[in-house]
């Protein structure tokens, strides 16, 4: 049977079973796309099923989350976990608390996972969970209520050596902890079973801004490919949360001039620059005191654009750190317009097929969100490797392992992508890469 046969059927198959869950048709659509000359070389993928078994999840998991507010009123929310494949190690992903969630969108991450986390070198499988809670305008109690709730019935799903929740949108260091203390009181035992931990209780140092800083250095090394560097460039970020404060920090420390920020509500941009000292009251406004960006224009007297994104702002490079398809077409085609040389994913799946479709056939440089996000979950990954070693590395030895992984994850996926007569094409490289080194476990572990 011809390979575009097999990766259609195993598509339509994925429609059938998972209908209307746009975001997950839209991820597995980006890699099946990408596989048809491995299977090509590889019969033994299309022998074995490898395609129509990586795409359907090991375990999925639905369960009820009640809770009391404050009020004394019971509340119900929806908890998921999906374990997607544990191929080449324990599942790890984060748990995202959002009124968004549901199984499309966790899907979507969870399969995303697998891929990221084969590029890392790191031995971890894929997964993702969450809830359709909203922490925001919650009390301390009530969030604390709701993860104690959360946690009661994910704790008999998750282990140090079978599944590792991480944070997400909505899960910070606040409610790692709260999830951590439940699992502790049920388990009765002090393991590495959540990544994101507090510094004093296990947590890894570089973590909070592992994200970021490895987008940057991913980036670093697809503008080494054109002999060029950030020095003097100018920068887009969107967001203002944990990626995109830590993408602007390492962009400054580089020498680029960082000139927007987003959230929900709108974009400021300061052609000045975002620097250090601006940057310090965003970290502020955004982690301590939970406020809107508007704040910043109002405190620097800048440009507030509000309920717009910053892709009609000039720039040398864009970095979308916010969410799921925030680049569209029209977006793509602006950036380019204005000049944009680079566009590298810190969010997961930030840019439309579409919007992708205009990066690569004007040749600019492309960093998908797989390969060039990954930085998160690779600290992640050696907070796992510390805690079992009952060792805490310093934060230059942290850093400078980060810094490694994504300078290995750029080279894995440039070097795929120059063997399959894709150069340059890291969506191609980072698709291909991942999936043959998953492939290859699922084949050497059998039927499971």
């Amino acid at each position: 049977m011809a390979v575009n046969i097999i990766i259609q059927s195993a598509y339509e198959q994925v429609l059938k079973r998972n209908p209307g869950e746009v975001e997950f048709h839209q991820a597995v659509k980006e890699v099946l796309d990408c596989l048809g000359p491995v299977l090509e070389k590889h019969p033994e993928y299309v022998d074995a099923k490898i395609i129509d078994r990586i795409v359907e999840p090991e375990r999925q998991i639905m369960f009820r989350v009640p809770w009391q507010d404050d009020k004394g009123n019971v509340q119900v929310n929806r908890g998921f976990r999906f374990e997607f494949n544990s191929a080449i190690g324990p599942y790890k992903g984060g748990l995202r608390f959002h009124p968004t969630v549901n199984a499309s969108i966790l899907k979507f991450l969870g399969f995303e996972q697998v891929f990221k986390n084969a590029l890392t070198t790191l031995p971890m499988g894929g997964g993702k969970g969450g809830a359709d809670f909203n922490p925001k305008g919650k009390s301390d109690n009530e969030v604390m209520r709701f993860c104690q709730s959360f946690m009661t019935e994910l704790f008999r799903h998750i282990g140090p050596d079978s599944d590792v929740p991480a944070g997400d949108i909505g899960v910070g260091g606040r409610e790692i902890g709260y999830l951590f203390g439940q699992y502790k009181r049920l388990r009765n035992e002090f393991t590495g079973v959540l990544t994101g931990k507090g510094l004093n209780w296990g947590g890894s140092l570089i973590r909070p801004e592992a994200t970021g800083y490895g987008c940057v250095y991913f980036a670093e090394e697809m503008l080494k490919t054109r002999g060029e560097s950030f020095e003097g460039k100018l920068c887009t970020v969107s967001g203002s949360g944990n990626v995109a404060q830590y993408t602007a920090e390492k962009l400054n420390q580089l020498g680029a001039k960082v000139v927007s920020l987003s959230d929900s509500n709108g974009t400021i941009y300061d052609p000045d620059g975002i620097d250090d000292e601006k940057l310090a009251f965003v970290l502020e406004l955004k982690n301590i005191r939970r406020g809107r960006i508007k704040e910043y224009a109002d405190k620097f007297k800048v440009e507030y654009k509000a309920d717009v994104r910053p892709w009609g702002i000039k720039c040398d490079c864009a970095f979308p750190s916010a969410t799921q398809n925030e680049i569209d077409t029209d977006d793509a085609k602006t950036l380019l317009k204005n000049g944009c040389i680079l566009v590298a994913e810190g969010a997961n799946m930030p840019s439309t097929p579409e919007a992708i479709e205009q990066y690569i056939s004007n040749k600019i440089l492309y960093g998908p969100a797989k390969a060039a996000n990954a930085g998160g979950v690779a600290t992640s990954g050696l907070e796992m490797s510390q805690n079992s070693m009952r060792l805490s590395w310093t934060r230059e030895e942290v850093d400078e392992r980060l810094h490694n992984i994504m300078i290995a994850i750029h080279k894995q996926c440039y070097d795929a992508a120059e063997e399959y007569g894709q150069p340059d094409n890291l969506v191609m490289g980072a698709n291909i890469a991942s999936f043959v080194k998953v492939a290859d476990a699922m084949l050497d572990q059998g039927l499971v």
